[in-house]
């Protein structure tokens, strides 16, 4: 039996050439088929596609030629608007003007008005004033005559206290009263110091002070003198020495061991000076001597 060698590249066997021929002719046949039947189809597509990109644009245009006519439409409603809004701005304004302008002379009428009405009522007041000051200029003339008058009996007082206040010297020196003064125990110097009864009735005629004589033991419990209240604690009459306890402005002051005739001084609210006391004479548990107050009241400062 005989073989067929076939070709395996050309796809047909070496024994029947002619046949192969016929093979390849016809495969390229079926290819350019389908190749025209492929350009057939994008030329179609392409057509197509031409004609929807015209359709496109013409409908585009046309939107575009609709957008600027009702572009254009609202522009002009829009510029009319503006125009009618502007005319009335003008209406308004010169009616605000109008107003502004009769506000104006109205205000200038009533402020003219209330001026004089104030100056009325001003030249009123000055002339009330002026009737015032005229009766008080007659008030305080007939005070400062008053006054003067007063100050002429005030000098007649006071000549009269000074022959008082000298004839009391006098009556002093001559009653040979032994009247000193003495630095008091809170470093304060003194007025004038009575050691006896007939230098406190000097003292008393001379008028400077309030005198208040007491008589304590020391089985008093307290005794109240003038304002302060005393109480005798210790006294020793060998050395003329005492010890008191005094309340004055609800305080307790001690006045340790004390001499005679010296001025125990404390002060009191509502006095510039001091008060003093003056034991005259210690025995046993018993002093007798004087409180001297101020007449005057004076704020401490």
């Amino acid at each position: 039996m005989a073989t067929n060698d076939f070709d395996e590249t050309q796809g047909y066997t070496t024994k029947d050439p002619g046949k192969g021929h016929k093979t390849a002719i016809v495969v390229l046949a079926v290819g350019l088929a389908a190749a025209l039947a492929g350009d057939g189809y994008l030329i179609s597509k392409s057509n197509h596609l031409t004609n929807d990109i015209a359709s496109t644009q013409s409908s585009t245009q046309i939107q575009l030629s609709k957008l600027n006519e009702a572009t254009t439409t609202l522009l002009e409603q829009e510029k009319q608007r503006l125009d009618q809004m502007a005319e009335q701005l003008k209406k308004d304004v010169k009616g605000a003007s109008y107003s502004a302008s009769i506000a104006i002379k109205r205000a200038r009428t009533e402020a003219q008005k209330a001026g004089e009405e104030l100056g009325s009522k001003l030249t009123e007041q000055q002339q009330q004033v002026a009737s015032e000051l005229s009766q008080i200029k007659d008030t305080t003339t007939s005070k400062f005559s008053e006054v003067a008058t007063d100050v002429d009996g005030v000098k007649a007082n006071v000549e009269t206290v000074k022959a008082n206040v000298a004839t009391a010297q006098s009556d002093i020196e001559k009653t040979g009263a032994d009247l000193k003064r003495a630095m008091g125990d809170m470093g304060v110097m003194s007025g004038l110091i009575a050691t006896n009864a007939k230098d406190l009735d000097a003292l008393r005629t001379l008028g400077e002070r309030n005198y208040f004589e007491f008589d304590i033991t020391k089985k008093d419990a307290a005794k109240k003198v003038g304002d302060v209240t005393l109480t005798l604690k210790k006294s020793d009459p060998k050395r003329n020495r005492f010890t008191m306890d005094v309340l004055a402005d609800d305080r307790h002051v001690e006045k340790r061991d004390k001499t005679i005739n010296e001025p125990v001084q404390l002060y009191v609210s509502g006095n510039l000076q001091p008060y003093e006391i003056v034991v005259n004479q210690v025995t046993k548990d018993h002093v007798t001597g004087y409180l001297a107050t101020p007449k005057v009241k004076l704020a401490r400062r």
